[in-house]
């Protein structure tokens, strides 16, 4: 999947543990209606260091997958979890 939009806000990455990191970022897409969308999506591993090069208030261009997954917790029972994982970051 691609979608186009403004990079809003760029997370630091984050260390979860000694083989896996994570970073988020935000983009604001429809900006220019009454209801603007920001969607977070996250980047892993390598790929964090994709964002290093873009600076919040850029046109990006962004290939991402869409992810879920299903947990049951045993005090809030079946949850669902979605991710759009980011693997490309171009600027438009």
């Amino acid at each position: 999947m691609e979608v186009k939009g403004t990079l809003k806000v760029k997370k630091e990455t984050q260390i979860v543990s000694d083989r896996f990191m994570k970073r988020n970022f935000v983009l604001g897409i429809d900006t220019s209606t009454p209801y603007p969308q920001f969607v977070e999506f996250q980047l892993t591993q390598d790929k964090c260091l994709l964002l290093d090069q873009f600076n919040e208030g850029d046109e990006l261009n962004v290939h991402f997958n869409l992810r879920g997954k299903e947990w049951n917790s045993p005090t809030k029972g079946v949850q669902y979890f979605t991710t759009l994982e980011a693997w490309r970051i171009t600027k438009v």
